[in-house]
């Protein structure tokens, strides 16, 4: 027997909910390094840290790419 999971599911990205506001280039890098500093020593054998980890780097990735296409007119 399978368990129909699909209405459970929800997106890390949503544009109809997620905002439209792009941060400057600089701004995001600097917290992008700061990112990559705080998640160096997770661990990776626990599945909450690295969790937490990847959606942070999703975001943090999403951010970036907004801000560089944003700097470069696309």
């Amino acid at each position: 027997m399978s368990v129909d999971t699909s209405a459970m599911h929800q997106p890390l990205y949503d544009p109809a909910v997620d905002g439209a506001y792009v941060p400057p280039l600089d701004i995001v890098l600097d917290c992008a390094r700061e990112e990559l500093e705080k998640y160096a020593t997770a661990n990776i054998h626990n599945h909450h840290e690295m969790l937490v980890a990847a959606v942070s780097h999703h975001d943090r990735l999403r951010q970036l790419v907004a801000a560089l296409d944003k700097e470069a007119g696309r």
